[in-house]
């Protein structure tokens, strides 16, 4: 959450994010920069081979992207949660202070921000873990999008596992 977030003041926290911490930071701007993570994770079959793609965009606009097999075997939900790891990791290790996740996987998101709302122990191991990666940065949000705005790291997901790129169509109405 912004320094702004509720004040009624400033930039608007976008529609459908969540702090991770439940607390506004009082950074300012000018001194930490937000950066933009963007995850996303794929089995073949589900469950079979797991593929991650993440992309990392730092406040100036220059991208990281990460497109890779994670050498484990799982279902969608723990590639999701694999991918989650690997854009804290790459955040992480670019010295990421202040970071918007983004990720079209409501259940990593919800995993992440409460490890145990699963008894599944792999997916509890995974989510475990995340927790874990999200405790060095300052600011942490985790912002679930629709499919079809997460198209760079579904792209990189896909590639790992050798698959198409696939167009993702925008919800929308259908005509009678």
């Amino acid at each position: 959450m912004g320094r702004f977030a509720g004040s009624g003041e400033g930039p608007r926290k976008a529609r459908g994010a969540r702090s991770l911490r439940g607390r506004q930071s009082f950074l300012r701007p000018d001194i930490e920069p937000l950066w933009q993570a963007w995850c996303d994770g794929s089995a073949l079959p589900n469950p079979g081979k797991i593929g991650i793609g993440v992309v990392l965009v730092a406040p100036d606009g220059t991208r990281k992207e990460n497109s890779s097999l994670t050498g484990a075997h799982g279902c969608n939900n723990e590639a999701e949660l694999h991918a989650l790891c690997a854009a804290l990791e790459l955040a992480a290790a670019a010295g990421v202070c202040r970071l918007r996740l983004h990720s079209d996987s409501d259940v990593a998101l919800r995993y992440a921000r409460v490890p145990a709302a699963t008894r599944i122990e792999r997916l509890s191991l995974l989510a475990l873990r995340a927790g874990e990666l999200l405790r060095p940065f300052v600011d942490v949000e985790l912002v679930w999008i629709p499919r079809h705005r997460n198209a760079e790291a579904d792209r990189l997901s896909r590639l790992a596992l050798g698959l198409p790129a696939v167009v993702a169509l925008k919800a929308g109405r259908r005509r009678r």
